[in-house]
């Protein structure tokens, strides 16, 4: 038995776990007056939209420079990748298997775990709630990691700017990337976790899914 079929409900504010009124319009948590929902309304469609608008800026994220570097009137501009290649050709492969792993591994699992995840719910896909529950976990998890590529980014640009023999310069694959990773985390923190239990029921149809 799920907390929706005993008429339990929680509130996404303070946490409080109240069993409210059958009868009242709008449920509101008797500790916060936050307004109460079964699920969450929506919220499959925005983390479907955050998803795919996340897959759509992963593309220029790769396609586009990531950084312009100028060195002794020189300049370069690389992507992700052809900077994942210099980096291991120049002999750094930790630092390229860095690269790699937080700017082209970890966003395509995450993309990749949101879309099966969200199939899965709107399919009710043959998946055990254990499983679900694992993916979504791995997916927040697996967020904190996305930005480590900026913050390499970033650490170079400053230490390079203390010098005077080269410049670098963030590119607009820099900002497409940073975008991705934002609306990834929008995407996971929209979603409704209860949607998967809904799930495992079998309901009889979407609006089941999405009431309010």
């Amino acid at each position: 038995m799920t907390a929706k079929e005993a008429g339990w409900l929680v509130c996404s504010t303070c946490h409080k776990l109240s069993r409210p009124v059958s009868h009242a319009q709008h449920l509101r948590c008797p500790r916060c007056h936050t307004r109460l929902h079964w699920r969450t309304p929506n919220s499959l469609a925005y983390a479907w939209a955050f998803t795919l608008a996340a897959f759509i800026m992963f593309i220029p994220a790769n396609m586009y420079p990531i950084t312009h570097i100028n060195f002794f009137g020189a300049g370069q501009a690389d992507t992700i990748l052809s900077g994942v290649i210099e980096l291991a050709k120049a002999g750094m492969i930790p630092i390229a298997a860095v690269v790699f792993i937080a700017s082209i591994a970890v966003p395509l699992l995450k993309l990749a775990g949101l879309i099966i995840l969200l199939l899965s719910v709107q399919f009710r896909w043959a998946m055990s709630v254990r499983q679900r529950t694992l993916m979504y976990r791995f997916i927040e998890w697996i967020g904190r990691w996305s930005m480590l590529d900026l913050f390499v980014i970033a650490t170079l640009v400053a230490l390079v700017k203390l010098g005077n023999i080269a410049t670098i310069e963030a590119g607009v694959g820099a900002s497409a990337f940073g975008a991705v990773v934002v609306l990834t985390m929008l995407a996971a923190h929209v979603f409704d976790p209860r949607l998967m239990w809904d799930n495992a029921a079998l309901p009889e149809s979407a609006a089941e899914i999405e009431e309010d």
